[in-house]
């Protein structure tokens, strides 16, 4: 049975819908040596390359849909390759073969937190679309006069460059003088979104951290730049959040699960031999 080029390569792990559709739009993939136009149905035998490179073709009773957890620190970059050389979310990731790592949405450089990651590129694609209304939650700490009356106007709503925008939920968290803490929710994952509400009424974030990602909330004691395999369960309510059918097998085997300690062990180690190769490239 055909299907659509983009939707195989995506649920293959070539990157998500969105990417994978502007590739094919401008004819940087080709199916059996021609080149391939949007929506074109393929079948699992199609030879299938792209920018040259042939790539695997999966059936779906073939393909087992991971998803990680990552605590991003500030500093790091959500791309792929830096031309300065500088860290990114992708290089303490854990190889996969014959497939590729998709990022669920981006984390600003100076914004930290958790940041999800997946096999698949419709689910990737489904998760970040704004027609689902999938909840971010952030811890941020805000610089300036906040009163009840900007609160207020930040929940109705406010005009933004890109459009109406404003926070579902705002909690006060603490802080001292001129420096408060807020818990904030989202429903859209619009660039710089938070920092830019808060912006609009006069006040400066000088610190953002995501802290959940609809019920997928970043473990306490996860090291910065460290990550962590989501178990079946947490990864079929992802999937029937966006309408995508269960999993019905896991990368992770339940026998054999990390304790916590030891994966944030070894996420801390990751991060130490990191940090002293980061050291000898400067003293270069």
């Amino acid at each position: 049975m055909s299907e659509k080029l983009q939707k195989v390569l995506a649920r293959s792990g070539h990157g998500s819908r969105r990417e994978l559709e502007a590739k094919i739009a401008a004819g940087r993939v080709s199916v059996n040596g021609q080149v391939a136009t949007l929506g074109e149905r393929i079948d699992t035998d199609a030879k299938v390359r792209i920018d040259g490179h042939e790539v695997a073709i999966k059936p779906p009773e073939d393909v087992v849909c991971r998803v990680l957890m990552y605590h991003k620190p500030e500093g790091e970059l959500c791309t792929r390759k830096d031309p300065e050389g500088r860290p990114t979310v992708y290089d303490s990731l854990p190889r996969v073969q014959g497939s590729r790592w998709v990022a669920v949405g981006r984390l600003d450089v100076n914004t930290s937190g958790l940041l999800l990651f997946t096999t698949d590129g419709e689910l990737a694609n489904r998760l970040m679309h704004p027609g689902h209304q999938i909840e971010r939650e952030y811890a941020v700490r805000v610089f300036g006069e906040v009163d009840d009356a900007m609160l207020r106007k930040l929940k109705k709503g406010v005009q933004l460059e890109d459009g109406p925008a404003s926070f579902k939920e705002i909690k006060r968290g603490g802080g001292e003088g001129m420096n408060q803490w807020y818990r904030v929710v989202l429903t859209e994952g619009r660039n710089r979104e938070v920092r830019r509400l808060w912006e609009s009424q006069g006040a400066t974030v000088s610190r953002l951290m995501r802290v959940r990602y609809g019920n997928i909330k970043l473990e306490q004691g996860l090291p910065q730049s460290g990550w962590g395999e989501l178990s079946l369960e947490q990864i079929n309510y992802l999937r029937e959040m966006v309408g995508l059918s269960p999993e019905d097998r896991s990368f992770v085997d339940p026998r054999r699960k990390e304790t916590r300690q030891k994966r944030y062990a070894r996420a801390r180690r990751s991060q130490a031999k990191r940090l002293q190769e980061s050291k000898q490239r400067t003293r270069k």
